[in-house]
């Protein structure tokens, strides 16, 4: 029977688009490296424009400006990165890096140079500038300056002139390089250069710029004020070696601070730089209130948002230089004194307040150039020492009045096994006074915006403070909520759950419960709770976009997050802090988060997301009644069989909590199918149910790859016994991974464990007593606690003793106490148990955990003749970096899945390994 032409066509296109070829890919490795994110993302203070580089996992970055008046995207930027809109957000800058293949093949890496490319956010239209060093774009859009990255080379007679001057020449610092400043005036693109800029900086008010020039042999440096609208300049100081290390205008006045050094003392470190003022054309000094205290190289400067106050750093008199003596003669040779001095050699001692490692590591990145806090105030010409040796850490917030101060220096030697302790201290700016709030605490105290209360939590109670009467109250005790986190499963005091601020006229405190948000009046100490969120299993916190923010108004409407602990929805509510009303604005089965607002202006940016969705950039105001999608970063996600919708299972504990995990079935999914299963943990996960998966490939499996191919992931949460970590965690994996099967979703004889650090710990050690998983792959596990107890944390040069007392681990009590505790938890001890292949991963530079507990455990394994595999990632921390280890650890990492879960044919190295072979 012939069908009609129309019926025929019908036909021939319901095979086309039922065709194989039509179905959705399965995800490749190929594939992760075109997936992108919104990296440096900036929103301009009217709110009319978003710039963000969006960055591929492999490739080159796109530097990307978008109307927000329009909703458009306005403009593109190959190679462009780290984008900066000017105040009047009329340009938007980005770096323009080399291309990726220029960075893989180019063997001398400073011959790369970046380029600054200029987009004018009312046209689109770009301007490029090549061979950039730095740059800096006036307020109003006026004037850009930059520095050329191009060394400058001396004629012949340049170069026997200063031949002749070496013996008198004042050179830089070695790392103090000096380049010809470029100024352009974007209006009508003239230009103008100064020759040997080191510093600079441009006016907020108005068109002047200064400029510290440093030349090779420092006889004509000098600190210059240019004026940008005929480039005329007046030398403020003309001075052989003279240098400005840091410069700072005035946020509102022709005002403008820095600190000026000289290059004739050749000692960076002890070089004094004075603080100069150049107000009303007069240049005047601001000394420490010590006059014997210095001001470092390295100290910054930081005037007030209200311009009334000047932020810099200081340090007390650094002792003489240590001089070593050298070989200079015959007799030399043969001097006891001078031989030792070549002496290498570090001595620990038992009264050390840190350990060595700890010492050298706070030593380079603290304490060589330890600088104190003072204030300038200006109209009363007064200088304020704020931090001191005795309290040397202040929260420096330039809008308020009172800081906090604190010193952790009576604890050092406690941090080391107890974790981390410090005294805590209102500081007055006005005056340099410290009130103490509490001593020896874990927990950071909150202190009010006039600096007279202080809250802060012990003894599982909220605790107020009057630091005028020193008079402490518990302010929660009586109420029936949870102030205490019960999540805490460590053996350390319990924290709370935090502070959201304060009213700004001080009278009330908010605190946070498990689900709400409550206002302790601090006169009554009588209580307002704000939220209602434990009917319904929801936890109110307010989101802070203003990080400087010193309080909230009475009448003040804040945005909250609102997070079902249950469905783990995350939803979008205000507060009215007037009448405690709540209102949500944004939900549904997706996460909502709010990450920008506009400095000036009702503008807020805000993403949702879930598995399946991107979390792209909407914009709306405050009312967020009618949301507009911005960006569209991975369009090519509809292209591929990403996975089904992620499902919460439900199961019990060791201790038989209920317990939760983020179930993702593989794409296609057909009830009643029983699947390979990937199972992916740490502690607790099943807060992901609505993340985006990180388009990545690290140390973790990428989940996408995963349910793009057949398998499952699971995500189960894990809870712990103290004393007891490792058979706690196990029986809750094995409840978790019992659920799936009693399910009939997981294959039971292809269910495979993979965990990195803390979960690589605990995958290593669950295979010595259950034979549930069919393989495991285990990144950078310790294997046994009683070696790992004394190692050392490479990256802070902390004794691990605190994870095991008071920390991750969970032992509770020292080795000494409890050696039988340790045993019982390393697996290195019942590897003759094993019965699961196992694929241990550790970079051999690992900075956390001792990368021979992995060969430990491989021995072990190995000598018992067990399944064990051991990759060494040459020069890799505790998580691998370099990108070619990062592929080749993800292959690697599918590959034995595949093999031992899948059947598929081993790979070579499965079965065989890798003989090592170096030509």
């Amino acid at each position: 029977m012939k069908l009609p032409l129309s019926l025929l066509s019908l036909a021939l296109l319901g095979c086309v688009t039922s065709s194989p070829l039509q179905a959705k890919e399965a995800l490749e490795f190929k594939d992760v490296f075109n997936f992108k994110s919104a990296n440096n993302t900036q929103l301009s203070e009217d709110g009319k424009i978003l710039s963000l580089s969006s960055t591929p996992y492999r490739g080159n970055a796109i530097g990307q400006v978008y109307s927000l008046v329009t909703n458009t995207l306005l403009s593109e930027v190959e190679r462009g990165t780290k984008p900066y809109i000017n105040k009047q957000a009329n340009w938007v800058a980005f770096t323009q890096v080399p291309s990726l293949l220029d960075a893989e093949t180019t063997k001398k890496k400073n011959t790369l140079k970046n380029n600054l490319v200029l987009v004018n956010t009312q046209t689109g239209k770009q301007k490029t500038f090549n061979d950039v060093k730095d740059y800096e774009l006036s307020d109003d859009g006026q004037w850009l300056a930059y520095r050329q990255d191009i060394a400058e080379k001396p004629d012949e007679a340049t170069q026997e002139t200063n031949k002749e001057k070496t013996e008198s020449a004042i050179t830089a610092d070695k790392k103090d390089k000096a380049f010809a400043l470029v100024i352009v005036n974007l209006t009508n693109d003239r230009t103008h250069t100064i020759e040997q800029a080191f510093s600079y900086a441009i006016s907020h008010v108005n068109d002047q710029l200064l400029v510290s020039q440093s030349y090779n042999d420092g006889n004509k440096n000098q600190i210059t004020l240019v004026t940008l609208s005929d480039f005329s300049h007046s030398v403020l100081i003309d001075e052989p070696g003279v240098i400005a290390s840091k410069i700072t205008w005035h946020p509102s006045e022709d005002t403008v601070a820095f600190t000026m050094g000289n290059y004739v003392n050749d000692d960076a470190r002890r070089r004094n730089y004075q603080l100069q003022l150049w107000k009303n054309e007069q240049l005047s000094s601001i000394h420490s209130p010590d006059k014997s205290w210095r001001i470092g190289k390295t100290a910054t400067l930081d005037f007030s948002d209200d311009g009334e106050r000047l932020y810099f750093k200081n340090h007390p008199k650094l002792a003489s230089k240590i001089v070593t003596k050298k070989y200079t003669d015959e007799n030399s040779l043969y001097d006891f004194d001078t031989i030792r001095d070549q002496k290498g050699l570090k001595v620990w001692h038992n009264q050390d307040p840190e350990i060595k490692p700890r010492e050298i590591k706070q030593w380079n990145s603290v304490n060589k150039n330890r600088h104190y806090s003072a204030v300038y105030h200006i109209n009363s010409e007064k200088v304020v020492q704020l931090s001191t040796p005795q309290v040397p850490t202040v929260n420096l917030n330039t809008q308020r009045t009172t800081i906090l101060g604190s010193s952790n220096t009576p604890y050092l030697e406690k941090i080391m096994y107890g974790g981390f302790f410090a005294d805590y201290y209102s500081v007055n700016i006005n005056t340099g006074e410290k009130t103490t709030i509490i001593n020896n605490s874990p927990f950071r105290p909150s202190l009010s915006p006039n600096g007279e209360y202080a809250a802060y939590f012990k003894n599982s109670q909220v605790q107020l403070k009057n630091l005028k009467n020193n008079n402490v109250s518990e302010l929660t005790r009586a109420i029936k909520a949870t102030f205490a986190d019960d999540k805490h499963d460590y053996p350390s005091t319990q924290p709370g759950y935090g502070f959201a601020g304060w009213i700004d006229d001080s009278s009330s405190v908010l605190v946070y419960s498990k689900y709400d948000i409550y206002a302790f009046d601090v006169t009554t100490q009588q209580a307002t709770r704000l939220t209602n969120g434990l009917p319904e299993n929801t936890q109110y916190r307010v989101i802070k976009l203003d990080k400087a923010k010193v309080g909230f108004a009475k009448d003040e409407e804040l945005l909250l997050s609102a997070v079902n602990l249950k469905t783990k929805q995350t939803e979008i509510a205000k507060l009215n802090l007037a009448n405690n009303a709540v209102t949500k604005v944004l939900g549904g089965n997706k996460r909502f988060d709010v990450v920008k607002k506009a400095k000036h202006a009702d503008k807020y940016l805000f993403t949702e997301q879930t598995y399946q969705q991107f979390p792209d950039f909407y914009q709306t105001d405050f009312s967020f009644k009618q949301p507009q999608k911005v960006t569209t970063l991975n369009p090519q996600m509809s292209h591929f069989a990403w996975g089904e919708k992620p499902e919460l299972i439900s199961y019990k504990g060791f201790d038989g909590e209920d317990l939760q995990g983020v179930l993702i079935k593989p794409a296609g999914y057909k009830k009643g199918d029983k699947v390979p299963v990937v199972v992916y943990f740490y502690r607790y996960m099943s807060q992901r149910m609505y993340d985006f998966p990180k388009m990545e490939l690290n140390h973790r499996p990428n989940f996408p790859m995963f349910t793009s191919n057949g398998y499952a992931i699971f995500l189960p949460d894990i809870r712990f016994e103290l004393g007891h970590p490792g058979r706690s965690s196990t029986q809750t994996m094995i409840n978790a991974t019992q659920k799936l099967i009693d399910l009939g979703i997981a294959d039971p004889e292809k269910i495979g464990l993979q965990g990195h650090s803390w979960a690589g710990y605990q995958s290593a050690f669950m295979i010595t007593q259950t034979d549930m998983f069919k393989a495991v792959v285990s990144g950078a596990p310790v294997s046994n606690m009683t070696s790992a107890y004394s190692g050392i944390r490479l990256k802070s040069g902390l004794a691990r003793q605190f994870q095991y007392e008071t920390g991750q681990s969970r032992i509770g009590k020292n080795l000494f106490e409890a050696p039988e505790l340790y045993i019982e938890n390393s697996p290195v001890f019942f590897a003759d148990k094993v019965n699961t292949p196992i694929l241990i991963m550790f970079g051999d530079k690992d900075d956390a955990v001792p990368w021979h507990e992995g060969v430990q455990y491989y021995l072990a394994l190995r000598r018992a003749g067990k399944d064990a595999t051991f990759l060494q990632y040459e020069g890799e921390p505790h998580h691998l970096k370099k990108f070619p280890n990062q592929v080749d650890f993800s292959i690697r990492m599918m590959q034995y899945f595949d093999h031992y879960l899948k059947g598929k044919p081993a790979a070579p190295w499965i079965k065989q390994g890798e003989p090592y072979i170096k030509e």
